[in-house]
């Protein structure tokens, strides 16, 4: 008889109620990645990948690779969605968002493979379907489909692959495998989502379409969410060599998917359920295996009313599951041991036993910077006992398990000479985000050179040079490159009207003068 145990979880929450928040001396960083919203990293022993350019860093390093030869996002409109790795072994797939009818639309680009490490790279287009191809084989009979035959609605949002066999999450794409690395591509049917599993044996009569089905029509009436399951999020080949497949209308899981032909492919589908031992939500995400003891994790979000959200796992293929972080939001999970690291729109989780019990981390600093207050945490790697996590503010890195933290920020060198702009001018000062919403960044950051010792007082001016506020001053020890964050409010806890806001930083006798533009 299996016993079910009631496993709390444990929260320490963080309330900032300083108005602002300042740091020390700051290194100046030339080559770096491009941007502080960070979706796509990976990591492989010393060395990490983080997009949405494929920049790399090896050990730590100070400075960042960007490969030349990635021409597709280093000079065209490609950017990372999804990446893989073995060693000397890069698979990434790009996207890029372009604009239909007014509207922007995340589209497939295709693919990136390097096998020398990333220094050279094969660019391989997306893979559609042939107009003609009306239908699809499957077990000695054709199942009627919409082929894909644009790219729009397919960027690939998740890739896996062993040897030369890659598997590839589209959204209307649906699952992709290519057993050639690259070279040809096949569109692999999965069952619909009223189906528990697709055998070569069965008998089938639906409609291979990830559209959901006209209202009145035959399809609507027996496979009326069977749609949902055609639409690909993630993908994942565990160490016995199953692939785990996650959609928006569940986990699909198969013994046989890396070698049979694809009209043989044998799939067990599992969605939500109402039981303590189901999953929470239909919609799988990320699909990720704690190499400690194979335990595959899946995060789950909402699709259908009814379900919830959170993380699950598994340790019998998905005969059971156990439910964790109900009711959060979890975008990504990683593990160093039995240290498990989740990702949240909410917060960044972290279980010391292997999920038993979780706890919150307070706002996320290091000795000379810090992260905003409630960004988001989107994205987690973990390589050689080091745990690295992209976020909304930027890219975090514990190698500790999260007792200390380091963060590296993009924050455009005062001298110039970035390598994203080679032109930039060299300036004293600068404020960003600029324009700064208080909504939508939560902090502006005053970033400086201070030439000399002294204590740093910053005030704020509006149009008419009436005094805002004043942030509290800072003590400056040594020469060298600062920040202070300040969220947009007076000293009465009002927020600044939209408009220029212009900035006085003066320490003894040097005066270093600027302005911002507020939004809503």
């Amino acid at each position: 008889m299996r016993v079910l145990y009631f496993i709390p979880i444990f929260w320490i929450s963080f309330i900032a109620t300083a108005k602002s928040q300042d740091n020390g001396p700051l290194p100046e960083r030339i080559e770096i990645f491009s941007q502080n919203s960070i979706s796509n990293i990976a990591a492989l022993g010393d060395t990490l990948w983080v997009g949405p350019l494929l920049a790399r860093n090896i050990d730590n390093s100070f400075n960042w690779f960007l490969p030349e030869t990635a021409d597709s996002v280093n000079s065209g409109r490609g950017r990372l969605f999804s990446i893989a790795l073995a060693p000397d072994t890069v698979v990434a797939g790009l996207g890029f968002n372009d604009f239909v009818a007014g509207s922007s639309v995340q589209t497939a680009m295709g693919f990136y493979l390097s096998t020398d490490g990333g220094d050279n790279w094969t660019f391989i287009n997306p893979p559609l379907d042939n107009p003609e191809e009306l239908s699809v084989r499957y077990g000695g009979q054709d199942i009627q489909s919409i082929p894909i035959i644009v790219p729009q609605q397919s960027p690939p949002f998740n890739v896996a692959f062993r040897g030369e066999v890659i598997f590839s999450a589209s959204w209307a794409s649906g699952i992709r495998r290519s057993q050639d690395f690259g070279q040809a591509w096949e569109r692999i049917l999965l069952p619909p989502t009223e189906l528990d599993e697709l055998i070569p044996e069965g008998v089938y009569d639906f409609i291979f379409d990830p559209r959901a089905p006209a209202s009145g029509t035959l399809a609507a009436a027996r496979y009326p969410r069977g749609w949902q399951n055609f639409l690909g999020f993630s993908t994942h080949i565990d160490k016995d060599g199953y692939v785990w497949a996650g959609t928006a209308g569940g986990i699909n899981i198969s013994d046989n998917a890396i070698s049979a032909p694809a009209d043989s492919i044998r799939w067990r589908r599992i969605g939500a359920g109402n039981t303590s031992e189901s999953m929470l939500g239909n919609w799988v995400i990320r699909i990720r295996e704690n190499p400690s003891d194979g335990k595959i994790w899946l995060t789950n979000w909402v699709t259908n009313a009814g379900e919830n959200q959170g993380l699950v796992s598994t340790s019998d293929k998905g005969a059971s599951f156990r439910r964790h972080l109900q009711g959060e939001r979890i975008n990504d999970v990683n593990f160093v041991g039995n240290t498990i690291f989740a990702a949240g729109d909410t917060g960044l989780f972290i279980s010391t036993d292997n999920g038993m019990s979780w706890v919150r981390q307070p706002q996320i600093r290091s000795a000379n910077s810090f992260l905003k207050p409630n960004p988001q945490f989107r994205t987690v790697a973990a390589g050689s006992g080091v745990v690295w996590i992209g976020t909304s503010d930027g890219l975090i890195r514990t190698s500790d398990r999260g007792e200390t933290w380091q963060i590296i920020r993009v924050d455009f060198p005062l001298a110039g000479n970035s390598i994203h702009q080679q032109d930039a001018p060299s300036v004293d000062a600068y404020a960003y985000p600029n324009p700064f919403s208080i909504s939508q960044h939560g902090i502006i950051r005053f970033r400086f050179n201070a030439s000399t010792a002294g204590t740093a007082q910053i005030e704020l001016f509006d149009f008419a040079m009436n005094r805002i506020t004043q942030l509290p001053p800072k003590v400056i020890n040594q020469r060298g490159v600062y920040e202070v964050s300040w969220d947009g409010r007076t000293d009465n806890r009002i927020r600044v009207a939209n408009g220029p806001v212009f900035y006085r930083i003066k320490i003894g006798s040097q005066e270093i003068n600027g302005k911002f533009l507020m939004l809503d």
